[in-house]
């Protein structure tokens, strides 16, 4: 009686080892940084922050309006570089943020970015290639969204 006492004691440490032990061997997920809106933040892009961008656009798709913040908390002026598109219709667009500030595009203060010709539908994503200062840069996909949400209704181009 009482080994089986201990062996049900022993056995119930067991399975309560085992079914807590997991924990220790995965993730945990509030250590894997994300983007908690409806943009991206672009990592590796050299000095530059790039902040919450997407692209705003019809149900064709045809033309976008960029929206970012680019954040620069360098004591100089720098420049981030964006490309988008391919082969000869590959476009750049070259925007100054000034020392130790930020540029939101898509405010009062500045306009969205227009991006004509992406042909990209509302719900994809459009590769883009952001760089500044030094970096070797990195290609991004962009989520592409349209203005069935009220606040991105006056972002439409």
């Amino acid at each position: 009686m009482k080994s089986r006492l201990i062996a049900s004691l022993a056995l119930g440490a067991l399975v309560v080892l085992g079914t807590t032990g997991c924990a220790m061997l995965s993730t945990q997920a509030t250590t894997i940084p994300y983007s908690p809106s409806d943009g991206v933040n672009i990592p590796d892009s050299g000095p530059l922050q790039v902040r919450n961008v997407l692209i705003v656009t019809d149900e064709e798709g045809v033309d976008g309006n960029l929206v970012a913040a680019i954040v620069n908390q360098t004591s100089e002026s720098e420049t981030l570089t964006i490309q988008w598109g391919e082969g000869s219709s590959k476009s750049t667009e070259k925007i100054r943020v000034p020392a130790n500030s930020t540029v939101s595009l898509g405010t009062e203060e500045n306009e969205p970015l227009l991006l004509e010709g992406i042909d990209t539908k509302p719900g994809a994503n459009l590769p883009m290639f952001f760089q500044s200062g030094d970096s070797d840069g990195i290609l991004f996909d962009v989520p592409v969204l349209d203005g069935s949400l009220d606040y991105y209704g006056d972002l439409l181009p």
